[in-house]
């Protein structure tokens, strides 16, 4: 997997998913969209750990700065 994914949107991606997080823990947000917010959290997560989206690779999508 090569990174395709930028600084700024990996720290997009990880300040929804504290969002995310919260409002399920604090039970702002409860039932199926409660569990559809942790799924998107820990899915954010993820690929900003990785620095890699699966659905930017089939549109070609690449935020990630390369160096010249």
């Amino acid at each position: 997997m090569k990174a395709n994914m930028g600084i700024f949107d990996r720290v997009f991606r990880i300040a929804l998913a504290i969002v995310f997080a919260t409002l399920f823990f604090t039970e702002t947000i409860s039932g199926t969209w409660g569990i559809v917010l942790m799924v998107l959290a820990i899915v954010f997560a993820l690929t900003s750990i990785v620095s890699f989206c699966p659905l930017y690779a089939p549109f070609g999508i690449n935020t990630c700065s390369t160096k010249k």
